[in-house]
């Protein structure tokens, strides 16, 4: 085939594709088998490979994800990307409708959308093409992520008219998919996503676009820039983006009154665990364009639309059995077995009761029959036993006073709310110790997650973390659902775990009260483990932040003849136990940073990391010694306060420079 056929050819296969795909993300329609549209694409991988130059940014090709990415470069948002105000109640709603209706002179009708629980995008096509795509960021500047957003197969990166508009929609991950991918993480001993928010945004914010094509997000489009260039309501303008291939929310509605708004909305609070994706409320909007302009907007929302937000959502179910759960440092742990339920997107089967308090003072019973919500939409919790529904079956649960695991008598020492195993040859412990070990935080061995830990002590090839660093690839290759290919990337992660810094083994040790910060100080102060082991509790204090409690954890633990073997065995087996003391102090040594607001480019807890590692210190508050502020989006009080005492203001590019130096 000649250049000027494989264009051709290449035009019709990537119309029919993107109709396909259309069909299939979209419209959930498809008109042909997998089978037949892997065909397709084979057709066209095969076309593009021979003719490069003829590869375009709308093909579909596009959608695999392409090479690493260096970093996300700052898009300017022409319109910017406002917040909505909040309404928790029916008064709120009723409020809203009111001052509505004193500043436009008419009572408006309204649009109702589901409120995607994802991340607010923009999208920008020129001529009909999609050619860049940004986060909120802080309404005004966001990312581009135009690579990882191509790979969205609900995304169209070609438009049915050649049209030049900015779309704003929500990405998202359907819960099946987040569901898919915690398990995926959970067997590969990486940290697991709070919540399908959390996993969206994760994801497009990743520098490896292939990863982002693997997870499989979705896209709703929920408004458009200039849209009164297009239409006279939003209600029009919605359906016009459908028209062009945009995937638009089926369950919004149109109403003339405020109380049928709040009936609709009630309702979903109600049906929202029914919908495939997590919703955290309903966006009410003024339907007409013109009445949208003249209520205008404030500084931070536009007085023309209102986001009603869910309470956290409740459930009933019963509690089945209590159960314990022994962690690395011997604390037994009391778990409600439930029978299962749906709870904000997900199925919920068990809930952490804590502590022996915790279940006396809510009078929990097995047999209960209980309401559970998830705090924040994240982490299961039990509200209250349904007192009133008890028959006299329930059973009043005893605290243990043996360890579930090695039957050693349990300890509750004075002061503390949990009863601990005293036993540090526990089998549970130790192998809480070992995914502790390889966790990310620590040793960071990838693919070395709880089943795969699971899986090494059955088979007797491991006791502890040391024996980790005897394994063979042959050996972990008969493993159940192992495999050559997975045996040699376990060896060579174990293998690279070797090189890891003294703060991370320490940390990974588990010693108690060693946290990732105190590990960092103790490893700097000492340089070595056998400067560590070596060290009283008077020189442990003498360093900054480590207090007698850590110190004599720190003492206690070293001195173990177990942790000694094991310490013994680790550098034996080439693990480094080493690490250059800071001359110095670095290039933030003495300056004191407080950070505000939300950082675009890494979380609060890397940002402190960076300091601390530069040299700096982190305060919770701004006084007259606090060198500089860090303000990211949304920065409140501390800001104010630095400004009036002062003090520098770093912006969030700002601080970037100086931490790259």
């Amino acid at each position: 085939m000649d250049k000027s056929a494989a264009r051709k050819r290449l035009e019709e296969l990537r119309r029919e594709i993107h109709r396909h795909n259309w069909l299939y993300h979209t419209l959930d329609a498809p008109e042909i088998s997998d089978a037949e549209f892997d065909a397709l694409m084979r057709q066209l991988l095969e076309l593009e490979e021979k003719f490069p130059e003829l590869v375009t940014p709308d093909s579909p090709s596009q959608r695999v994800g392409g090479p690493l990415l260096e970093g996300f470069a700052q898009v300017v948002h022409p319109t910017p990307m406002l917040s909505l105000d909040n309404a928790f109640a029916p008064e709120d709603l009723r409020a809203f409708a009111q001052r509505l209706h004193r500043l436009l002179g008419v009572r408006p009708t309204y649009v109702v959308e589901p409120k995607i629980d994802g991340l607010a995008v923009a999208l920008e096509y020129q001529d009909g093409v999609f050619v860049r795509g940004a986060t909120r960021g802080d309404g005004s500047v966001g990312e581009d992520i135009t690579a990882n957003l191509r790979t969205i197969r609900s995304l169209p990166l070609r438009l049915k008219e050649p049209v030049s508009i900015r779309v704003r929609g929500e990405a998202f991950m359907p819960i099946p998919a987040f569901e898919a991918l915690n398990r995926l993480r959970e067997e590969q001993g990486q940290p697991l996503f709070a919540n399908p928010r959390n996993a969206a945004a994760g994801t497009l914010r990743q520098l490896d676009p292939r990863v982002a094509a693997s997870r499989r997000l979705d896209l709703f489009v929920y408004g458009l820039e200039q849209a009164r260039e297009h239409g006279d309501s939003h209600w029009q303008v919605m359906n016009w983006l459908e028209e062009l291939g945009f995937k638009v929310n089926p369950l919004r509605r149109r109403f003339g009154d405020i109380e049928e708004v709040i009936a609709y909305v009630e309702a979903w609070r109600v049906k929202r665990a029914e919908l495939p994706y997590a919703i955290d409320g309903m966006v009410i909007k003024v339907d007409d364009l013109e009445l949208q302009e003249r209520a205008g907007s404030t500084v931070k929302s536009p007085r023309w639309a209102m986001a009603w937000k869910f309470p956290a959502e409740q459930a009933r179910t019963r509690i089945l059995d209590i159960t314990l759960n022994v962690g690395r440092t011997g604390a037994i742990t009391p778990t409600a077995e439930l029978e299962p339920v749906r709870l904000a997107g997900t199925t919920v089967s068990r809930a952490s009761l804590h502590n022996e308090d915790y279940i006396r003072d809510k009078d929990i019973r097995i047999g209960d029959l209980v309401l559970v919500q998830k705090a924040g939409d994240i982490i299961p919790e039990i509200v209250a036993p349904l007192k009133d529904k008890r028959d006299g079956s329930e059973r009043i649960w005893q605290p243990p006073d043996k360890c579930p695991a090695c039957g050693s008598r349990s300890v509750r020492v004075e002061g503390e709310a949990v009863r601990r195993c005293p036993n540090p040859g526990c089998p549970a412990q130790i192998r809480e110790r070992v995914i502790h070990y390889a966790s990310r935080g620590a040793m960071d061995i990838e693919g070395l997650g709880p089943a795969v830990v699971d899986a090494l002590f059955k088979a007797g090839l491991i006791r502890d973390a040391a024996d980790l660093y005897a394994l063979r690839a042959e050996e972990v290759a008969q493993l159940e659902r192992m495999g050559e290919k997975s045996a040699a990337k376990l060896i060579a992660a174990i293998e690279a775990s070797k090189q890891r810094p003294l703060e991370r083994l320490l940390f990974a040790l588990g010693i108690r009260f060693v946290g990732a910060k105190a590990a960092r100080l103790l490893a700097e102060r000492f340089g070595s483990i056998d400067a560590l082991q070596a060290a009283g509790i008077e020189e442990l204090t003498a360093v900054p932040e480590i207090g007698e409690k850590i110190a004599q954890s720190v003492v206690r633990e070293l001195a173990d003849p177990d942790m000694r073997r094991l310490i013994q065995r680790l550098q034996q087996a080439g693990v480094n136990t080493v690490q250059p003391r800071r001359a110095g102090g670095g290039p933030l040594a003495g300056k004191t940073f407080v950070l505000t607001g939300t950082l675009e480019s890494m979380t609060r807890d890397e940002a402190k990391a960076r300091i601390e590692e530069l040299g700096g210190r982190v305060a919770g508050s701004v006084s007259a010694r606090t060198d500089c502020v860090v303000a990211g989006a949304k920065a409140g009080s501390k800001l104010e306060k630095a400004l009036q005492l002062g003090i520098q203001v770093l912006s969030e590019e700002e601080f970037l420079e100086i931490i790259r130096q």
